[in-house]
């Protein structure tokens, strides 16, 4: 069965629809669908069956149903906003939407209906501070965290209790973790064993990794190291982050090196060791493993290409293995698997 491949042009108004096959990694193109005003972050729920589009121009966030046999997208819901989201997620039980706003400074949740369309009013819509960049809830969907960069945001994690009935949140007691230097904690992703979060730092060009007390949802940072090559001195910001579903290596994108920087992870700790740089397209603002971790695609948000990259099992190192043009400004790349469970 193939995975699905979801692609988010910003500059072209539009999602593009590929299938993966699961042994070559090689895309087949299966279609688009028009979405007007500046689509970019994207989410899945958890049953797969609704994807979530932050349309960042038009400032509103729009539900699709899912074809389970084609992939193909059917717009369900639209929510009109105050101000434009930069990040999307659902909660695990995929009744709620969760988004972040850079330059609105704040956080959201919409409830979302049987029928898995996101629906308004949010039961949240919570000041934070600028540079808001992500906001999920933790695997036990007891917590929830919205990290900030520096500079143009504060350099901190704010720290949430979330009431999965209700949606509400609430300031967790520290309510905030602030690095010792001015890192810019941007996006986040979860170990699928240890109680461990690890953090991209967009400005520090580094990536942190913190410890989670799962009995009052707090984090420790244990671990901080450079995405960078010894001795790079040109200007680079950090991206997004993944994990493989394993939990053996972490990925993390350059823009301004250009290249994907890879990690191995110890099984008992969680401690990040570098496995080195990948060429990657220009400014590769967005990547996605496929589901097994088996391949990776990136998108470079100045090349309008999206590149594939096999994962060695063994080693963790990114061989590409195709690139493909797609369109103008690719904002955000979902691999997901279909018609199971």
């Amino acid at each position: 069965m193939p995975n699905y491949i979801y692609v988010s042009l910003q500059g072209d108004d539009r999602v593009l629809i590929f299938t993966s096959n699961p042994v070559s990694g090689l895309l087949t193109a299966k279609g688009e669908v028009q979405v007007s005003g500046g689509p970019a972050p994207m989410a899945i729920g958890p049953q797969r069956r609704s994807v979530y589009v932050g349309r960042r121009g038009s400032k509103q966030i729009s539900s699709f149903a899912v074809d389970q046999t084609t992939g193909g997208l059917t717009m369900s819901g639209t929510v009109d906003l105050e101000t434009d989201p930069c990040y999307l997620s659902t909660d695990h039980k995929g009744r709620f939407v969760l988004a972040a706003y850079y330059e609105g400074a704040r956080v959201t949740v919409h409830p979302v209906g049987t029928s898995g369309a996101v629906g308004q009013p949010p039961v949240v819509q919570r000041p934070t501070f600028r540079g808001a960049h992500c906001f999920q809830t933790d695997p036990t969907n007891h917590y929830a965290f919205v990290p900030h960069i520096a500079g143009r945001g504060p350099n901190l994690i704010l720290q949430f209790k979330f009431d999965e009935a209700t949606g509400q949140i609430t300031p967790n007691n520290p309510d905030r973790v602030s690095p010792d230097e001015p890192v810019g904690p941007r996006h986040y992703c979860f170990h699928p064993r240890l109680h461990v979060l690890y953090f991209t730092n967009e400005q520090g060009c580094s990536v942190s990794a913190y410890n989670l007390n799962t009995a009052n949802g707090t984090l420790k940072s244990f671990q901080t190291i450079s995405t960078l090559p010894a001795g790079f001195q040109g200007q680079n910001t950090c991206a997004q982050i993944q994990i493989t579903p394993d939990g053996k290596f972490l990925y993390a994108p350059n823009r301004g090196h250009d290249s994907i920087a890879g990690f191995s992870i110890d099984p008992a700790s969680g401690r990040l060791t570098s496995l080195g740089h990948t060429p990657a397209e220009r400014v590769p603002r967005v990547l996605s493993l496929d589901p097994q971790g088996k391949f990776l695609y990136s998108a470079g948000l100045e090349s309008g290409k999206l590149a594939a990259y096999r994962v060695d099992q063994n080693t963790g190192k990114l061989d590409r293995i195709h690139t493909y043009d797609v369109g103008q400004r690719p904002m955000w790349v979902l691999a997901t698997r279909l018609g199971e469970g």
